[in-house]
C-alpha cells in the first residue's frame, strides 16, 4: 500500500509519535488500496473503547426518503471532528461535534500508524444484526479524489461485503474482528462499493468509526452550502 502523506501541505510537520511504515496486511482486490490489521487494538483496550463509546457517544438516528418513502436508518450514528468539517449525504447533513478525549486519542494513534492526517470521524453504532449499510461508496466531492478512509471495528464481528462498481452480482467479504483496522485508499472508492448486511441471528452490538479527511478549502465550500440552504 502506498500511503498518502499529506503533512507537510496541511500543518507543515508530521504530529508527535508518527511510527515507521506499518505491517498491515495488503488484501488482494484489483484497482484498489486496501489492507487489514487485525490487531490494532488489543481485547482490552478495544473493549474499553466500545463500553465508553456506548455511553458517551451522542448517538441519534436519522431517516432517509428514497423514491417517495421515508424509513429510519437500520443504525444509529453521529459525526465528530474539527471545526469546518461539516458533511452531507443522501440528504442527511451532519455538522461535528467538538472531539470526545476517547476519540481524539483513537484518531491521533490511526494517524501516527497510518501517516496519513484525519479531522473527522463517522461513528456508526449496529445494536444487533438487524442493523445495517447498504451499498454505497465514500467518494464525496469534500474527501477529495483518493480519499484515505481508516475504518476501525468494534464489538461482534461482522462482515463487510464489497463489489465492484457496475457489478451488482458478484461480491467478495472481509470479515471485521474486534479491534481490527481497515484501510481503503488509492482507487479504491472510484472502483469499489461496500456494504454491511444484516445478520438476522446476531445479538451483539458493532461500533465502527470511520476517520477521514476533509480538506480545508472542500470544508468552506462545503459549509457555505449548508448555510444557503
Amino acid at each position: 500500500m502506498k500511503y498518502v502523506t499529506i503533512f507537510n501541505a496541511v500543518s507543515g510537520r508530521p504530529p508527535a509519535g508518527i511510527i515507521q511504515p506499518p505491517t498491515d496486511q495488503a488484501l488482494e482486490f484489483a484497482d484498489a488500496d486496501i489492507r487489514l490489521n487485525r490487531q490494532f487494538l488489543s481485547a482490552a483496550v478495544a473493549t474499553g473503547l466500545m463500553n465508553e463509546l456506548q455511553t458517551k457517544v451522542a448517538w441519534q438516528q436519522d431517516a432517509l426518503t428514497l423514491f417517495g418513502k421515508t424509513h429510519m436508518l437500520p443504525r444509529l450514528h453521529q459525526w465528530y471532528g474539527d471545526k469546518g468539517t461539516a458533511y452531507k449525504w443522501s440528504g442527511i447533513e451532519m455538522r461535528p461535534r467538538p472531539w470526545l478525549p476517547a476519540l481524539r486519542k483513537l484518531r491521533n494513534a490511526v494517524q501516527s500508524h497510518t501517516n496519513v492526517l484525519f479531522n473527522c470521524v463517522l461513528v456508526n453504532l449496529y445494536r444487533d444484526g438487524k442493523d445495517c449499510m447498504g451499498w454505497h461508496a465514500d467518494d464525496e466531492a469534500v474527501l477529495g479524489k483518493q480519499p484515505v478512509i481508516a475504518s476501525i471495528s468494534l464489538g461482534a464481528e461482522r462482515d463487510l461485503l464489497l463489489r465492484r462498481r457496475g457489478s451488482h452480482s458478484k461480491s467478495q467479504c472481509i470479515s471485521l474482528n474486534h479491534g481490527s483496522l481497515l484501510i481503503m485508499a488509492g482507487d479504491t472508492q472510484s472502483n469499489w462499493q461496500h456494504a454491511l448486511p444484516r445478520r438476522k441471528h446476531m445479538a451483539d452490538a458493532r461500533i465502527n468509526l470511520t476517520f477521514r479527511y476533509i480538506s480545508p478549502d472542500s470544508a468552506a465550500w462545503h459549509n457555505r452550502h449548508f448555510d444557503q440552504e
